[in-house]
């Protein structure tokens, strides 16, 4: 599936985010958990969020910790409406496997965002977000929690949406091929096979 057809999907689910059904706790207490292994007496730096969507519910949990806020999303429509909600966030419409930034980030997340990057693609943006990180620094992520690699198309939301992911053994090679260790690795909303991972660079 082509780039410009998730960019299309979100710019139709946008509203979707913002119509008072969407659960607004969904991922707080997971990004909670993965700020908590950056060291606080170094409370300062960059945020960046990928995928970041309209939705702007993590900001708050950044800002606790010190950080300037960069988000980065596919969607024309998604940015807007996220530049609307919180005008102190650089945002930028940008495919996250070509947008490059000379900056480092304290912390990463990627909250159910990059599965929909096509499966060939997955592991050089792995290596890439995670080279990304100050020392110290953590990446946070959600993935399909397959045992192997895997792909497919879902209409679940309505439009066709696709999702890829490099499976559990894939995943974890990728953290330790960057130089980086596994913090935490769950599946968060079980049965479903949503995996919550967070890793880190050594400080």
């Amino acid at each position: 599936m082509q780039h410009w057809t998730i960019a299309s999907a979100y710019d139709t689910l946008a509203p979707n985010w913002l119509d008072g059904q969407f659960n607004g706790s969904n991922g707080v207490d997971q990004h909670m958990r993965a700020l908590r292994f950056l060291a606080r007496a170094a409370d300062s730096g960059w945020a960046l969020n990928v995928g970041c969507g309209c939705n702007t519910r993590f900001n708050s949990l950044f800002r606790e910790h010190g950080l300037k806020i960069e988000g980065v999303d596919i969607s024309e429509r998604m940015v807007a409406l996220a530049r609307g909600a919180d005008p102190d966030v650089q945002l930028h419409h940008a495919d996250i496997c070509t947008w490059q930034t000379e900056r480092t980030y304290r912390f990463v997340s990627a909250w159910d965002s990059i599965w929909h990057v096509p499966l060939e693609q997955q592991r050089p943006l792995m290596l890439k977000l995670l080279a990304m990180l100050d020392r110290g620094g953590v990446l946070l992520f959600s993935a399909g929690g397959l045992d192997g690699p895997s792909e497919h198309t879902d209409s679940t939301m309505g439009p066709a949406v696709y999702y890829s992911t490099l499976g559990i053994p894939g995943l974890l090679a990728v953290i330790q091929e960057s130089g980086c260790t596994l913090r935490h690795l769950e599946f968060d909303q079980w049965p479903q096979q949503h995996l919550l991972v967070i890793a880190q660079r050594a400080a």
